[in-house]
């Protein structure tokens, strides 16, 4: 069983890292890097969303030997979502699971995350969701890095538009998000009327970052989910 794992806004695929040591050795983890950041610094960002579907379908679909999942978190969530329907227009094998996590049901609307921000908004916006040191967050070098990427990745989610699907995700889908995040258990139930599989909801302690303080938990709900 492979396990591909989307990352949030801002982020790259070291955020999934650390799970290797906690999941079944019968689960692949593949951690997924996105165009400039990690290992592909150097590669230019996508211009709009339907990039990203792309080139995220390139990777996996060169990589489906064997059954596999989808995990994405905040805006890997929205990725996994988009890139089950790229799936499924190819006729390539369908993933056995989804798993949203953090993120609300792609049909509700979203305050623009972008517009207009100054450096500075967009710094204190990056405090307020927690998972950055403060450190960092006063440190230039890292700002000169890291604006750029999670600027473009807000614009990404924005350009966004969601269309009705003819029809509802077939496979089961596991929902998690941490208990001291703006997102509530009523935002992530909405995500049952996108699948035609059954529902799983996790509360887990923890900010909008709590896949960092949970990894052992996390990875427990994965092997049960995967394996059993």
């Amino acid at each position: 069983m492979r396990l591909f794992c989307l990352p949030y806004a801002g982020g790259s695929a070291s955020a999934y890292y650390k799970w290797k040591n906690y999941l079944s050795d019968k689960i692949v983890l593949e951690p997924i890097e996105l165009k400039g950041r990690g290992k592909r610094f150097n590669e230019p960002f996508y211009s709009n969303f339907e990039e990203v579907i792309e080139d995220v379908y390139g990777y996996i679909s060169d990589n489906t030997d064997s059954d596999y999942a989808i995990f994405g978190h905040s805006m890997g969530s929205l990725i996994a979502y988009e890139l089950y329907y790229k799936i499924q227009e190819s006729n390539m094998k369908k993933p056995k699971h989804l798993f949203f996590s953090s993120y609300k049901a792609p049909h509700n609307k979203r305050n623009n995350l972008i517009k207009k921000l100054t450096d500075q908004d967009l710094i204190n916006r990056i405090r307020n969701l927690g998972g950055t040191q403060e450190e960092l967050l006063q440190n230039e070098e890292f700002l000169d890095i890291y604006l750029p990427i999670i600027r473009n990745d807000f614009e990404l989610i924005n350009s966004y538009t969601y269309s009705k699907k003819a029809n509802q995700i077939l496979c089961d889908i596991t929902l998690l998000y941490g208990n001291e995040e703006v997102l509530k258990f009523e935002d992530m139930l909405d995500w049952q009327s996108h699948s035609q599989g059954k529902s799983t909801v996790y509360e887990l302690e923890g900010n909008h970052f709590y896949i960092n303080d949970n990894i052992e938990q996390i990875s427990d709900i994965l092997n049960r989910t995967l394996l059993e």
